[in-house]
């Protein structure tokens, strides 16, 4: 079994009077994460899949002497899908507030997210972990580079959800399946949205303009709905975890473009799912946009799996002068720019240069790009 990133790092977390809460998108892994946490433990653990009607009534509303008997003497409680009991953030509180050597291990899609079900009651008794789709460390780790490198073209079109690595045979299949409505299933139950036809078509025109600059007046008109429609259903496809924006860095320069922004996706299969683009790449023309979500949404994984905080932007100005990547922390920024090869030909624009001498730049391609990515 190919051993996530996230848990080593929740296992440095564990017994410390609060929740570890295991959230993101469907189909990364979650409850394997968990399942393995819970069987290094040989006796004394509680695993309630809330799948299971019965496990989820036995959880809602439940009492303080009600969990004293069901826990008994249970060390490690561990919840399964707990985004399906109702004030399921309440429950959490109750436990941690009471059963202070308990470890309390909960799983959850993006409904925590929508529903705030978690964020109020657990306020200063929880550790939040968002687990994503493999990324390109992980593998590396789990086979070899040699390996990875051969399966690059494979990873920029179908992605790194573990049932298309674990199943490349069937790897359209299951990212198709996994792009439709099923990945956003929250949003319908949870918002109150009966018709996917916006969503899709909103998923459809962000799909085509991955690393462009977007606007909610633009999406508008191209889903033929309003700009606070695409704003809201935006912040929605966000807290579902299909996309995430990169803002623009705006500093010293009238000229910077500073409201702007662009839209990624954390993953390139759900992205070309989206579009039917499963056409190998020496025949597409959307290379460039592949290559870009790729890194971007890997470096993206890399920050999360080893719990670094940065501020991430892109930046450009009105004479279209322009940097794919921007990092910043430590009072200093680190730029990059985003080639499939032939990176050594790439400068740094005169006027960023100018502006921000406290920087560093390099560019990235695909010769270089593990450097960026892990």
């Amino acid at each position: 079994m190919l051993k996530r990133n996230l848990e080593k790092n929740i296992h440095q977390y564990l017994f410390k009077k609060r929740a570890i809460i295991i959230y993101g998108p469907r189909q990364v892994g979650k409850t394997t994460v968990m399942k393995s946490i819970f069987n290094e433990f040989k006796d004394h653990k509680i695993f309630l899949d809330c799948d299971l009607e019965e496990n989820k009534v036995q959880l809602t509303n439940v009492s303080l002497s009600q969990l004293k008997i069901m826990l008994g003497k249970a060390v490690l409680l561990c919840i399964d899908e707990a985004q399906r009991v109702p004030n399921i953030g309440l429950t959490l509180k109750i436990l941690v507030d009471n059963f202070p050597n308990i470890q309390v291990i909960a799983t959850g899609s993006s409904a925590f997210e929508m529903a705030n079900d978690i964020k109020e009651p657990l306020t200063g008794r929880k550790f939040e972990f968002l687990m994503l789709p493999f990324s390109t460390q992980e593998l590396w780790n789990h086979t070899n580079g040699f390996t990875e490198n051969a399966t690059l073209e494979t990873r920029l079109i179908y992605g790194y959800y573990p049932d298309v690595v674990n199943f490349p045979e069937e790897a359209r299949a299951r990212i198709e399946e996994l792009a439709s409505s099923y990945l956003y299933k929250d949003i319908f139950e949870f918002e109150e949205i009966r018709s996917s036809g916006l969503i899709n078509n909103l998923l459809k025109a962000l799909a085509y303009q991955v690393g462009s600059q977007v606007s909610y007046n633009e999406l508008a008109i191209m889903t033929k709905s309003s700009p606070k429609t695409v704003e809201r259903y935006m912040r929605l496809l966000e807290q579902c975890f299909v996309v995430f924006r990169l803002h623009s860095f705006s500093r010293n320069l009238r000229t910077e473009l500073s409201k702007s922004f662009k839209v990624y996706f954390y993953d390139n299969g759900i992205r070309n799912a989206l579009i039917s683009a499963f056409n190998p790449i020496g025949l597409r023309d959307d290379v460039g946009k592949l290559w870009e979500n790729y890194l971007v949404s890997e470096r993206l994984k890399y920050l999360q799996n080893q719990q670094l905080q940065r501020s991430t932007y892109f930046w450009r100005t009105t004479q279209q002068q322009e940097i794919d990547y921007i990092e910043e922390y430590d009072n200093q920024l680190f730029a990059y720019e985003f080639k499939l090869q032939n990176a050594d030909k790439a400068k740094l624009t005169r006027t960023f240069a100018n502006a921000y001498p406290n920087h560093t730049f390099k560019a990235i391609d695909k010769n270089n790009y593990w450097e960026f990515v892990m």
